[in-house]
């Protein structure tokens, strides 16, 4: 099994549609073994996936409470672990005390079993816009950190934040063996090219397939579909099964 964070401290960078995407890809293209679990208390990967509600305690929540990780997943197609405000209160609960143990509730999602026993594969972690306790316990037990980064001074920058905190939480998890920009949005602009120019200089690591920009990729959110189902044929589907691609290779 391998745990990949998605993570990012600006919102808007492509965070939940490459969680979302690349868990479809690992598990309809390679036959993998998903699970997805939404680490942000707005829910947009939960709406994603059809399984948003506001009326409980969602599973996530209940994930840091102690509850067994097994009566939280939900069971459909890529099996998801679902996330609402109410993971904001749970996440608040997580006094300094409670940290170490928090970080074992997040290390159980190795114990999880797909419904037929089987261990999962691959558990894609979608978190929020900020290095909460939740976001930093869900660091400590992750193996590859995957940072979708759009082409402005203000994204390419905040890699220098995560880029330390990853670097401290080395120190107690060797295990993370990965750290890559991902660049979501791209157009084959001046700009663009001079954001990549700059990551390069930087020494920034980045994947080497960028994520073509394409108006379906907000398009599909309003019609409940992955990307990969609605236009399988635009730039950006294309883009991200690249990316997997690449991924796997990297990885392998």
């Amino acid at each position: 099994m391998r745990i990949i964070n998605i993570i990012n401290l600006k919102g808007g960078v492509g965070k939940t549609t490459t969680a979302m995407e690349m868990g479809y890809i690992l598990h309809h293209k390679y036959g993998y073994a998903v699970l997805l679990v939404d680490n942000d208390k707005q829910g947009n990967l939960s709406r994603g996936m059809d399984l948003y509600t506001d009326s409980d305690i969602c599973p996530t929540a209940r994930l840091l409470s102690g509850e067994p990780v097994q009566d939280l997943i939900h069971h459909d197609g890529i099996d998801t672990i679902a996330a609402n405000m109410s993971l904001l209160t749970a996440t608040y609960r997580l006094t300094s005390g409670a940290a170490a143990n928090a970080t074992g509730r997040y290390r159980s999602l190795r114990k999880a079993r797909t419904q037929d026993g089987k261990p999962y594969d691959y558990v894609i972690i979608d978190n929020p816009p900020d290095l909460g306790i939740n976001v930093i316990n869900a660091l400590m037990v992750t193996d590859d950190v995957i940072i979708p980064t759009k082409i402005d001074q203000w994204a390419l920058e905040g890699l220098d934040i995560i880029g330390d905190q990853i670097a401290e939480i080395k120190q107690v998890n060797p295990g993370i063996r990965l750290a890559e920009a991902l660049i979501t949005m791209y157009r084959n602009t001046p700009a663009c090219d001079a954001g990549l120019d700059w990551l390069h200089k930087h020494n920034y690591g980045a994947f080497d397939t960028v994520i073509r920009y394409s108006e379906k990729a907000a398009e599909c959110t309003f019609f409940g579909k992955p990307l990969q189902d609605y236009s399988p044929r635009s730039a950006a589907a294309v883009s991200y099964r690249r990316f997997v691609a690449e991924y796997l290779r990297r990885t392998s």
